[in-house]
């Protein structure tokens, strides 16, 4: 790979061994809010990099495997800059990461490329994928890229009519009026709950339909249930 303008295609290939993918690209308009690049311009586009399904879990556990408590922090988001950030480099595009400050409007930008939009769970739900996918980072240029990701259709949410994923929460935190971290976090550190979704997953997500088939693999439900009962 080497330095230039890149295309959908030259992205999707720099992220193809690492299974990562080309979520979807945003150009933003002369003079709209956009992040900052590094010599201190503002981007012209960015491009979403995200994982579907388990796509990212072998690649992150081999190099975790080499490497182990790295840096100390989150190994996940260390393995996601340790991959992004030379693909960026080789391009001369800024990086962005969701747990890097100044907070980046992720979830807007995935709205906008993809049009998705959120769950009870407060996760973006996609027609096809479900809830089984995210965002590991951005690619930021100075320049437009041809928009080829286009928006997936309609909102599942909207007719479902069972909306089974509002049932089985023991800690009744997934509701028509959202989703209530603390309850599910308070619940996660009981003996039920690190016996129930932090082992199998959370009862909720796992109960919705759309996407069955891109759910992660029981390692990587462990690893984000830990996360989100810390």
């Amino acid at each position: 790979m080497t330095a230039g303008r890149p295309t959908s295609d030259t992205i999707r290939a720099a992220l193809q061994p690492h299974g990562l993918f080309l979520r979807g690209l945003v150009n933003f308009a002369e003079g709209e809010a956009s992040p900052i690049l590094p010599g201190g311009g503002r981007a012209a586009s960015v491009a979403l990099i995200g994982n579907i399904g388990s796509s990212i879990w072998p690649h992150f556990r081999a190099w975790q495997d080499e490497a182990p408590d790295r840096d100390g922090g989150d190994p996940l988001d260390a393995w996601s800059k340790a991959v992004i950030t030379p693909i960026a480099a080789a391009w001369g595009a800024a990086a962005y990461f969701p747990s890097d400050p100044p907070w980046q409007p992720f979830q807007q930008w995935a709205m906008r490329a993809e049009g998705l939009r959120a769950s009870p769970l407060g996760i973006l739900i996609h027609p096809r994928f479900g809830l089984w996918h995210g965002y590991r980072g951005a690619l930021g240029f100075d320049h437009p890229l041809e928009a080829d990701v286009e928006p997936v259709g309609p909102h599942p949410c909207d007719t479902c009519r069972d909306r089974p994923c509002l049932r089985p929460c023991p800690a009744v935190a997934v509701t028509g009026a959202g989703f209530d971290v603390a309850a599910c976090r308070g619940h996660l550190r009981t003996e039920a709950g690190r016996e129930g979704c932090m082992t199998g997953g959370c009862l909720a997500r796992n109960a919705c339909p759309v996407g069955e088939g891109y759910r992660y693999c029981d390692d990587q439900l462990r690893f984000h249930m830990a996360a989100l009962g810390l």
